[in-house]
C-alpha cells in the first residue's frame, strides 16, 4: 500500500523586503526549517530591483516556495492587490511580515483576505528621513496586527511605547543553529590573514550593513587606537551598504588601509567567524543582532555597545564586554584588554558559546512560533 505524506495543516506566508540576505532573512529561513511538519512556509518578497534574488534563491535551495512580487511601493494599492491575490492563490492561513514595508502592505492585504497577520519587529533604525517616515507609519500599523513578535525584550519596550496592546506583544528572541560554528578551520584563518599586506597576530571582526545605525565610523576610530597600541592587530569588516565610500575615506585618512579590511558582503561569513580572536559590535541601535549569536556560537567573545537586545545576550565581563554607544575609546580599551589576555579570551568564548546553545536555539524558537500561529488561526476560525 502506498503511504502518502500528510499534507500540512497550517500554511504560513512570509512577506519580506530583502535587498540582501541578512539577519532577518536568516531568521525566517531558520524558523521555517525548525517548525513542525504540519506547517508549510512560503516566502514572498518585494523584488527590490532584483536584490531580493539572493534571499529567494536561498529559500528555493532549501526547498521552500519563494517568489518575487511584481509591484513595489509607492504603488501601494497595486502592492496590496498583488499580495492579497497571492494569499488567496496559496490558500494561506496566516501572513507573517518582517519590516515596515511588509507590515504596511501586508496588514491591509491580510485583512482583505480575512486571515491573521503577524509582524516580526526586528527594530527601527531611523537611518534616513524616508526610513523615519515609514517607521512612523509602521508604528501606527503594528497596533492593528493580530500579534507583534519582538526579537528582544528591549524591542518589546519600544513596541509598547508605540501603543501596541500588551495582549498582542510576544517576545521570541532571535536564534541560531549552533552546529555550523563549532570547529575552526585553519585554512579560513590563513585566508583572512592573506587579505592584509602584513600578517596580523590578532584578528578582530565585525559584520553588518554599512549604514549609519551600525556605528562603524566609531569602530574605525577604535581601530585607530587599538592598532596604535597593538600594531599587530588587524580588523576585518564584512558587509556593504551606503557608507562604504565614507568608511574607505575615513580609513585612508587615519592611515589604516593596511590594518582594516573591508571584505564586502559575503554569504560565507560563517566559516570565518570561529577564526576570529574577538568580535566587535558598534551599533547605535539594535533589535537582537544575529551576528552576536553567531560569534557566540563560534566561541568568540564580543565587545559590543549596550543597546537594544545586546545586554540580553552579553553578561558584561563573563561572556563579553558591554560599552557605551558612540564611545570609541572605551570600545578600544576593552578590545585591548582581551588582546592582552588569551586565557580571558578563551574563557569568555566558552561562556559565549554555552549561553547561545542554552538559550537561543532554533528548536525552542520554532516551538514558540508554532504555538502562536496555531492560537491565532484557531481564534480566527472559532465561531463568532
Amino acid at each position: 500500500m502506498t503511504v502518502h505524506p500528510t499534507p500540512p495543516s497550517l500554511r504560513v506566508v512570509h512577506l519580506m523586503a530583502s535587498p540582501f540576505y541578512g539577519g532577518p532573512e536568516r531568521q525566517v529561513l531558520g524558523l521555517a526549517r525548525h517548525l513542525p511538519a504540519d506547517v508549510e512556509s512560503i516566502f514572498l518578497s518585494f523584488a527590490e530591483r532584483g536584490l531580493a534574488n539572493a534571499f529567494l534563491d536561498e529559500a528555493n535551495r532549501l526547498g521552500f516556495q519563494a517568489k518575487a512580487l511584481v509591484h513595489n511601493t509607492p504603488r501601494y494599492f497595486a502592492c496590496v492587490n498583488e499580495v492579497a491575490d497571492e494569499l488567496r492563490r496559496l490558500r494561506a492561513d496566516l501572513l507573517c511580515c518582517s519590516g515596515y514595508k511588509p507590515d504596511i502592505v501586508g496588514w491591509r492585504a491580510a485583512r482583505r483576505v480575512g486571515i491573521p497577520v503577524v509582524s516580526i519587529s526586528h527594530g527601527w533604525t531611523a537611518a534616513t528621513w524616508r526610513v523615519r517616515a515609514y517607521e512612523t507609519l509602521d508604528r501606527w500599523v503594528i497596533r492593528r496586527m493580530d500579534a507583534v513578535v519582538c526579537v528582544s525584550k528591549s524591542q518589546a519596550d519600544k513596541v509598547r511605547r508605540a501603543g501596541v496592546a500588551e495582549s498582542k506583544i510576544v517576545v521570541i528572541q532571535n536564534s541560531i543553529g549552533t552546529d555550523a560554528f563549532v570547529n575552526a578551520d585553519a585554512k579560513n584563518r590563513s585566508e583572512m590573514e592573506a587579505w592584509f599586506p602584513r600578517k596580523p597576530r590578532w584578528l578582530i571582526g565585525a559584520a553588518g550593513r554599512l549604514s549609519p545605525e551600525k556605528g562603524f565610523a566609531f569602530l574605525v576610530e577604535a581601530a585607530a587606537i587599538v592598532t596604535r597600541e597593538r600594531p599587530d592587530a588587524g580588523f576585518v569588516l564584512f558587509g556593504d551598504g551606503p557608507l562604504r565610500w565614507d568608511l574607505e575615506r575615513q580609513i585612508a585618512e587615519r592611515g589604516l588601509k593596511e590594518r582594516i579590511i573591508l571584505a564586502g558582503f559575503r554569504t560565507d561569513v560563517a566559516r570565518f567567524l570561529p577564526n576570529l580572536d574577538i568580535a566587535a559590535i558598534s551599533s547605535h541601535t539594535e533589535g537582537l543582532p544575529v551576528i552576536l549569536l553567531e560569534t557566540g556560537a563560534a566561541g568568540v567573545p564580543t565587545v559590543a555597545t549596550s543597546v537594544g537586545g545586546i545586554p540580553e545576550v552579553i553578561d558584561d565581563g563573563k561572556n563579553g564586554y558591554l560599552v557605551p554607544a558612540s564611545d570609541a575609546a572605551t570600545l578600544a580599551r576593552r578590545i585591548i584588554a582581551l588582546l592582552d589576555d588569551e586565557r580571558l579570551r578563551q574563557s569568555m568564548g566558552r561562556a559565549a558559546r554555552e549561553r547561545v546553545q542554552a538559550d537561543f536555539s532554533f528548536a525552542a524558537m520554532g516551538r514558540k512560533y508554532h504555538d502562536l500561529f496555531q492560537r491565532l488561526v484557531s481564534a480566527r476560525q472559532a465561531p463568532g
